[in-house]
């Protein structure tokens, strides 16, 4: 998928997220979304500030912070977002869904995927729906089986071979798992939620490295 494409679905996938948000009560904000650790507030937050990239000084006071672990980086620099009592996210997000500004190190192809899958990380909790094409979750798919440290360990496929049932989409080699291009993506970036829709003789392989894997955001906030 090219390029304006891709921006093309951030910026509706956005959009998406934001009128799913729209009408959340305080207690739903709260709940525990599919990202581990996070709540739904929190993996909002990491959406609307992806494309208002921290400054390099606060980025690096950060990674000092974070003692210069990637992960633990991501989620300071989120929860610190989502605690600002004074931003509206629904707001931010809409204003912002069109932007093509991006943190550092990062592009927007780990951008396309990461807003698809916090999107359902929001969504698949809270019993709502958002709407992914087959076309823009295989592309997600295609860089997100790319991506290896220091987001996650990158043999964690090995020996598995996953298999689209609504579009032509494979990877890997191995004992098969099959099932809807949109859950292969979420079990793909650690969703063990994922599991829900996939069959085949490898599932039971991969939902057992689930359980040591942690559903991490893909880009440099």
């Amino acid at each position: 998928m090219d390029r304006e494409t891709s921006w093309q679905i951030i910026e509706q996938q956005r959009l998406a997220i934001a009128d799913l948000l729209a009408d959340l009560t305080p207690e739903q904000w709260q709940t525990p979304s599919l990202c581990a650790g996070w709540s739904v507030r929190q993996v909002a937050a990491h959406i609307a500030c992806v494309p208002q990239p921290s400054s390099l000084t606060t980025l690096l006071g950060t990674a000092i912070r974070a003692r210069g672990d990637y992960n633990r980086l991501i989620d300071r620099i989120t929860r610190d977002y989502a605690a600002d009592p004074g931003r509206d996210l629904v707001a931010e997000l809409r204003a912002h869904a069109a932007s093509r500004k991006m943190p550092r190190l990062t592009n927007y192809r780990n951008i396309h995927f990461d807003t698809i899958v916090h999107g359902q990380d929001i969504a698949i909790p809270l019993r709502r729906t958002l709407t992914v094409t087959p076309a823009a979750a295989a592309a997600g798919a295609d860089r997100a089986v790319s991506v290896g440290w220091p987001v996650w360990d990158r043999h964690r496929l090995d020996g598995i071979r996953l298999s689209a049932t609504d579009t032509r989409w494979s990877f890997g080699t191995g004992s098969a798992v099959h099932g809807p291009i949109l859950s292969l993506l979420l079990l793909i970036t650690g969703r063990p939620a994922g599991l829900a829709k996939v069959s085949g003789p490898g599932v039971e392989l991969l939902a057992t490295r689930l359980e040591t894997t942690t559903g991490a955001p893909a880009e440099l906030d």
